[in-house]
């Protein structure tokens, strides 16, 4: 019987707290991980391929141990050439890179791996926090292999990444001993993947499968992602470090609840009504209930820098603080919380000054600022009352 292979591609907590835990508890008999970090791949192959994950439970941290990895790197010729092996024998791969940019280098040797098994079915799992990855990555590969699935995921599972006296501070255990890093990720393990034919017979545990992922896609953008950062945005206005103090601010939480539940919640609702459960008033409400709450894991203990950093990203036309107004605003609900968000990372970004804040916006639009819609969601942003 042959050998079954994992192939991870990039080893951030993404990848060790879902998708090498998912392929450890699913029995591979190996799992091949590419990274380019030397530090990170010696350090993991001097541990004898183990790693040490933090999990953040609601009322402590624990700690998981997982073992089996060989780590390759794809820049060092002999090591890329075992990749390539591995790529041509693995059933099921995930890549969790920082962005789908990093697509192009990977999948040189992808490709490479594929052909040596062309017919060979395969999964694999995008995980770069990208509604479109799995079709990018394809298109980069271009070459068709008949049985090979590429399948786009939501992810609504929190995670961070500590370092130097942070790790002792907060009494997590590095990924590997000598380490200056430790992967810290939330309890809360439920990861969508798309369809595909077979896919149920899938080894790597904890992924569930929705026939149409889009519009759960949508959810974790314009509702998730776009709370957290308003509620991250109203944190920093008032000099908080930590998600987990605005335990002590029941105003904020108040705001980041109605925005959640009557603002995009209603709005979801009404877009995909009849899809899942999720999209009606009591699963919106108790989805959003439960992850305000999972925001402020003491144990996790997200910085809000982080969860605010690239302001210019998060205010584009798509992106979850001004993409989440126009969903609001097209499903005919005036998104005001959401609003208060966005002026405040609009200051942030380009100051308090309404004229610098109208070119800014425009800038990162680039739409007609005089269009319906474009006005519609700047007067909310300048009207806003925090």
């Amino acid at each position: 019987m042959a050998e079954k292979v994992f192939l991870g591609i990039g080893l951030g907590p993404i990848q060790t707290g879902i998708f090498v835990s998912g392929a450890f508890k699913g029995g591979f008999d190996r799992i091949v991980v590419a990274e380019v970090d030397e530090v990170i791949k010696n350090a993991v192959n001097q541990a004898g391929g183990a790693i040490t994950i933090n999990i953040a439970a609601p009322d402590h941290v624990y700690q998981e141990k997982y073992t089996k990895l060989e780590l390759l790197s794809p820049a060092k010729p002999e090591e890329r050439a075992k990749l390539i092996e591995a790529a041509a024998a693995a059933t099921e791969i995930a890549t969790a890179l920082p962005s789908v940019k990093f697509f192009g280098a990977t999948a040189e040797w992808l490709r490479e791996g594929f052909r040596r098994n062309p017919n060979g079915l395969r999964y694999i799992y995008t995980a770069e926090n990208d509604n479109h990855a799995a079709e990018k990555l394809e298109k980069e590969m271009g070459e068709a292999f008949p049985n090979t699935f590429y399948l786009n995921t939501v992810i609504g599972k929190m995670s961070d990444v500590a370092r130097g006296e942070d790790i002792a501070k907060r009494k997590l255990s590095p990924l590997a001993p000598g380490l200056d890093r430790a992967h810290l990720v939330e309890q809360f393990s439920w990861i969508l993947i798309s369809d595909a034919p077979g896919v149920e017979k899938r080894m790597t545990q904890s992924l569930y499968v929705k026939k149409d992922l889009f519009p759960f896609e949508y959810a974790k953008l314009y509702g998730h992602n776009a709370t957290h950062f308003l509620l991250g945005m109203l944190g920093a206005s008032k000099g908080l470090r930590t998600m987990a103090e605005l335990a002590g601010e029941k105003a904020f939480l108040d705001i980041a609840h109605e925005a959640f539940v009557t603002e995009s919640g209603v709005a979801l609702c009404k877009k995909y009504a009849g899809v899942d459960d999720l999209f009606t008033p009591k699963g919106m409400k108790d989805y959003a209930e439960g992850l305000i709450a999972r925001m402020q894991n003491p144990y996790l203990s997200d910085a809000i820098d982080r969860v605010i950093r690239d302001i210019p990203r998060k205010l584009a036309w798509d992106d979850r603080a001004v993409g989440t107004m126009r969903l609001a605003l097209s499903q005919g609900v005036t998104p005001v919380n959401f609003a208060k968000g966005a002026r405040l990372a609009a200051e942030k970004e380009f100051g308090q000054d309404p004229e610098a804040i109208c070119k800014g916006l425009a800038a990162l639009w680039q739409q007609d600022e005089t269009s319906g819609e474009a006005k519609a969601v700047l007067d909310l942003i300048l009207n806003a009352k925090i």
